[in-house]
């Protein structure tokens, strides 16, 4: 037991911290092009549609190459994808740099997406192979809270450099490249790198099953749940940041200050869900936190006040960050350790496809019953995905 013990790392090492800080980098973008959808509204002359095409499109692209891209994590390991995953967002980031059409912004945000797309097979898979199974939700807690933070300073850093220093919104995309060149230095010092865990040996000692097969009906309920989770959460923002300027009144730096406050939380919510996932349980961490999360969500629509919008859109994101990493760790079990990055792909893939659909649909009921229906639509998608995950999903 004690010489198995010693192929894991202790919480906080140089991988994982790395880890989070590419995690961070890979999510950057994000949010960007969502909170600058009244320049780009303004400057390109967009519809509705056309606002929606661009949300779409760049997770059409993730959704089609999710899979493959997670074969390959299990093929070629983590390094490899990585700092791949960071060559394609530099050259995301110079192609939104130099746009000057709506084409070229979508080429940029779909490169971007790609990204992410790229990275987080194998940056999971890493996290997950590093640490036994009791600490897999503390690990991948840390790991979450550095992709909370990169969704947080994206809309941040065009709150700074386009609201406040009057920088164009271009200039906001080429300020990422230099920190994405660090990161990619950082992974490329990462001597150590897991391809495969012990929880098959060990499970008995451990007192942790590893999944047997990939394909269960928890697995597709989960991926399910996932689905509709983002499907709402798409469906919100992508026209959250015209409706608080143009119908609620706030200025664009407000407006991206809360978008990225919303998933500044992570930095908190993040590591401190996933240490009290492992004491009570994925499963039951992610059933109570959710609930509350959606909770509040309907509440920031619902009640007419922008301080209330304020303060229970703050809660929304706080404490839908609070079970990020018990959803990632649930994916874990739900995967066989030598299918860990398909499995972590898979996760993904209902997001991805959720992200191409949901815009388009939140477009199309703009168009007939106004902005603010869309809001509405989203309260009724996430109240059944919460019962999706709770009455579908079992964890060992």
């Amino acid at each position: 037991m004690e010489t198995k013990q010693k192929s894991y790392k202790e919480i906080l090492s140089y991988g994982l911290i790395v880890m989070a800080v590419t995690h961070s980098l890979a999510h950057a973008f994000q949010n960007m092009h969502t909170a600058l959808y009244p320049n780009l509204v303004t400057e390109f002359s967009l519809s509705n549609q056309q606002v929606g095409l661009i949300s779409s499109i760049p997770s059409l692209v993730s959704a089609i190459l999710s899979i493959p891209m997670g074969l390959l994590s299990d093929k070629i390991g983590a390094k490899k994808m990585i700092i791949g995953s960071i060559v394609v967002a530099i050259i995301g980031a110079l192609t939104a740099g130099l746009a000057q059409n709506p084409y070229m912004l979508i080429i940029a945000v779909s490169l971007l997406y790609l990204n992410t797309t790229i990275y987080h097979p194998a940056s999971y898979s890493f996290t997950t192979f590093l640490f036994e199974p009791r600490d897999r939700p503390k690990a991948l807690g840390v790991q979450g809270a550095g992709g909370t933070l990169g969704m947080a300073l994206g809309p941040i850093s065009i709150s700074i450099l386009v609201g406040i220093l009057g920088l164009g919104w271009r200039q906001a995309y080429l300020s990422w490249v230099i920190p994405l060149i660090i990161g990619a230095v950082l992974v490329w010092y990462i001597k150590f790198i897991p391809t495969s865990d012990d929880e098959d040996k060990t499970s008995n000692e451990a007192g942790v099953s590893g999944a047997q097969r990939l394909w269960t009906r928890s697995l597709v309920f989960f991926l399910s749940f996932g689905g509709l989770r983002t499907m709402a959460a798409s469906m919100s923002t992508t026209f959250l940041s015209l409706w608080l300027v143009n119908t609620r009144g706030m200025d664009l730096a407000l407006a991206s200050l809360i978008f990225g406050t919303s998933s500044l939380m992570g930095i908190v919510a993040s590591p401190l869900g996933g240490v009290l996932a492992a004491r009570y349980g994925e499963k039951r961490w992610t059933t109570a936190t959710t609930i509350v999360s959606y909770a509040c969500f309907a509440l920031a629509f619902l009640i007419p006040s922008n301080i209330a919008f304020t303060i229970f859109y703050l809660g929304y994101g706080f404490f839908n960050l609070f079970s990020m990493a018990a959803n990632s760790a649930i994916t874990a079990k739900l995967s066989p350790s030598k299918q860990r990055g398909l499995g972590f792909a898979l996760y993904f893939l209902p997001g991805s496809i959720m992200g191409a659909v949901a815009p388009m649909v939140a477009a199309y009921i703009a168009d007939l019953w106004g902005i603010y229906t869309v809001f509405l639509a989203s309260i009724s998608v996430f109240a059944v995905a919460w019962m999706v995950f709770t009455f579908g999903v079992k964890v060992d």
